[in-house]
């Protein structure tokens, strides 16, 4: 099989211009790609970083990592439960600049237990998917906003993975979307199927924002040695072996390279090279060709859009 890691040049210490003025929002900041972007990111002058997470100690070490380097740049860490859509839209308000220019949706789980968010919906779709679309939600106005200004390039990232490939038959079960979706193969389904609606709804976002200049874009950064992928009990580890080897014909990278997939599409990549609403494979390689009838169905993400905006008008 073709390795689907072939990476293009990318050096993000060059390659990414000055962010100087520029404000920067990225989830799931305090390990892992999160954490190497706000690293990245941070040599390049933004005037702030905004970074989400759940741990603390995690956080201040980050802001004494940057801080040493990089002593004139601003970060604030959000504590933020991905489990709570009323956490999540709390955690928002803690936002206060007039303008955000990149809004990083990294967060996420793998192949964990079955359960439910504390509002209800299986974890997995709770936390990759429907917490994202509320910060997304939460934040638009201002990036609609910053769109407006001279020389503007708003860009949201939806960090997904090959693993969409994984999806139920029908995209997404919306049915059973309120129960922890056990079964067979339950955890592969559950994953691939958030990580599915990580590619269907920044393609619905382009469609219905196209006229606020923001780009919309879901990025896999390719399989990647990070706590979301080692720190698995030995089954589970074995069954990522087994897709990361076998069936997709690659090997897990280092953070120092998995990375540049996220940098490139958030900072690297001129505006004019991007294209709204589409698929990224790495590194900047336009993929929206691998993906199935499921994943380019107008039906499909119309019916997440509405199922999406209905949970998240009742918070």
């Amino acid at each position: 099989m073709p390795n689907l890691e072939q990476f293009v040049n990318f050096n993000p210490e060059e390659e990414i211009p000055n962010l100087d003025g520029k404000v920067i929002f990225i989830t799931g900041g305090t390990s892992g790609l999160g954490r190497a972007s706000v690293i990245a990111l941070a040599k390049h002058n933004p005037a702030h970083i905004y970074f989400t997470g759940r741990n603390a100690k995690g956080a201040q070490a980050l802001i004494g990592e940057v801080r040493a380097e990089r002593p004139l740049i601003q970060t604030t860490f959000v504590k933020m439960d991905m489990t709570s859509l009323a956490s999540v839209k709390k955690a928002c308000k803690e936002f206060v600049h007039d303008r955000l220019d990149i809004l990083m949706c990294n967060a996420g789980v793998m192949f964990i237990p079955p359960g439910v968010s504390t509002d209800g919906f299986e974890l997995h779709f709770a936390i990759n998917h429907l917490a994202h679309a509320m910060i997304i939600q939460e934040l638009l106005p201002v990036m609609t906003e910053t769109a407006k200004m001279p020389n503007s390039d708003v860009r949201v990232l939806s960090l997904t993975s090959t693993a969409w490939m994984g999806h139920p038959k029908n995209g997404v079960t919306f049915s059973t979307l309120r129960t922890p979706q056990k079964g067979f193969m339950g955890s592969s389904f559950r994953y691939g199927q958030s990580k599915l609606a990580n590619i269907v709804y920044p393609a619905e976002l382009a469609r219905r924002y196209s006229n606020t200049n923001i780009t919309f874009l879901s990025v896999h950064p390719g399989a990647v040695k990070t706590p979301l992928t080692t720190a698995k009990p030995p089954l589970h580890l074995r069954l990522i072996t087994l897709i990361v080897l076998w069936f997709m014909g690659v090997t897990l990278m280092e953070e120092e390279q998995g990375r540049l997939s996220q940098l490139w599409a958030a900072a690297g990549a001129k505006k004019d090279e991007l294209t709204n609403g589409s698929f990224y494979m790495p590194v900047g390689r336009l993929s929206d060709d691998r993906l199935d009838k499921t994943a380019q169905s107008p039906e499909l993400a119309q019916e997440l859009w509405a199922y999406t905006q209905d949970v998240l008008s009742k918070f």
